[in-house]
């Protein structure tokens, strides 16, 4: 049942990785604006996906994701 479990757990952890589509999709929804460029940079062994973003008023700003979790940092 150990074994069964450990190998489940990779499985799991790639499931809950987001790819950088799903990063955008997420960003523009959740801040009502429109991602205008989008890069993957590797830290840390981690990857990280830098949106830039601009609303309807003009403003544009920088947002990291996490592509492990699918946080913003």
């Amino acid at each position: 049942p150990v074994r069964a479990a450990e190998a489940q757990r990779p499985m799991v952890i790639a499931a809950a990785s987001v790819s950088l589509e799903q990063a955008v999709k997420m960003a523009e929804q959740r801040y009502k604006a429109k991602v205008v460029r989008a890069e993957t940079q590797h830290n840390d062994n981690r990857t990280v996906y830098v949106l830039r973003l601009l609303n309807e008023s003009g403003r544009v700003w920088t947002v990291r994701v996490d592509a492990a979790s699918g946080s913003v940092l």
